[in-house]
């Protein structure tokens, strides 16, 4: 995230939020197209692979437009097709855009999320630092693992009937990232994790007789190609006068216990209109 990912061409978080924002400005969430857009790697797990899926096909359109992407290809081609600002920028680009996971932990859904579009999130099994502070139906629409496509179907189908609640939706996920997790914040979360960890252990670090001292120097001068220029690219130009934020004390039991309802009440109330909706449709056979 500090120095973004040098093997696919993704630029540091400081410098793409930029990008990112100037796409949202440039098409509108109205005007652009009115489905759900995923594009990445889906031979990494079962999840992605099964999302495939729900492509638009002569017998069904579940309102996605999936997108597969073969890195080694995209290293070759030069990352022409895989600019992370594009999603939002570009004419074509949909309202809304799907998160799925991996083989583990993705990196992808703070990039989903700054887009200014609903991000629509398979339910999920690992968390990043920042992902327990969002809230579903506030700054994402949950999307069932066990049918994926008519969940994404329904939740297009919502969005596009209630837009004001749809485009609210994606501009709290996009300011949430712009905001809470903005590369100071970032900073000072690193520096009290290290913190944390250091109180854990047993013995006192030493410096070893022979041990190398890295410097800024050491690390980004023997990079070539993107890799330096990704490393220049996030290097700090000064250091920090102001003292680090104050992390809030834990949730007590009776906070934490409210916050998990608010998240399940929600996710039973989406559950609940899909199975109505499901109903309906039945019914109409």
């Amino acid at each position: 995230m500090v120095t973004g990912r040098a093997e696919v061409n993704i630029k540091p978080w400081r410098t793409l939020i930029k990008e990112l924002e100037e796409g949202n400005r440039r098409v509108k969430w109205r005007d652009r197209e009115p489905y759900a857009y995923w594009k990445g790697n889906p031979w990494v797990s079962d999840s992605r692979s099964d999302l495939m899926r729900c492509n638009v096909s002569k017998h069904h359109d579940w309102n996605a437009r999936l997108y597969a992407l073969n890195w080694d290809g995209e290293k070759r081609q030069g990352y022409k097709n895989s600019n992370l600002a594009s999603q939002c920028k570009f004419v074509m680009a949909c309202r809304y855009k799907i998160f799925v996971e991996g083989r583990a932990w993705s990196v992808s859904n703070k990039y989903i999320l700054a887009c200014d579009s609903p991000a629509l999130f398979v339910s999920t099994h690992f968390h990043d630092f920042f992902s327990r502070g969002l809230m579903p139906g506030l700054h994402y629409w949950p999307i069932r693992e066990d049918d994926k496509c008519s969940s994404i179907k329904f939740a297009v189908d919502w969005g596009n009937k209630h837009r004001e609640e749809a485009e609210a939706m994606g501009r709290a996920g996009s300011s949430h990232m712009k905001e809470e997790v903005k590369m100071e914040y970032v900073y000072d979360y690193m520096l009290h994790l290290l913190i944390q960890y250091a109180k854990l252990l047993r013995y006192k670090p030493t410096v070893p007789e022979k041990a190398t001292e890295f410097c800024l120097e050491s690390l980004a001068c023997p990079a070539t190609g993107i890799v330096k220029k990704l490393l220049m690219e996030s290097m700090e130009k000064w250091t920090e006068e102001a003292e680090p934020c104050r992390i809030p004390p834990p949730f007590n039991p009776e906070e934490l216990r409210e916050i998990m309802e608010r998240k399940a009440n929600v996710l039973k109330q989406i559950e609940s209109w899909e199975k109505k909706k499901g109903s309906q449709m039945r019914k109409q056979i």
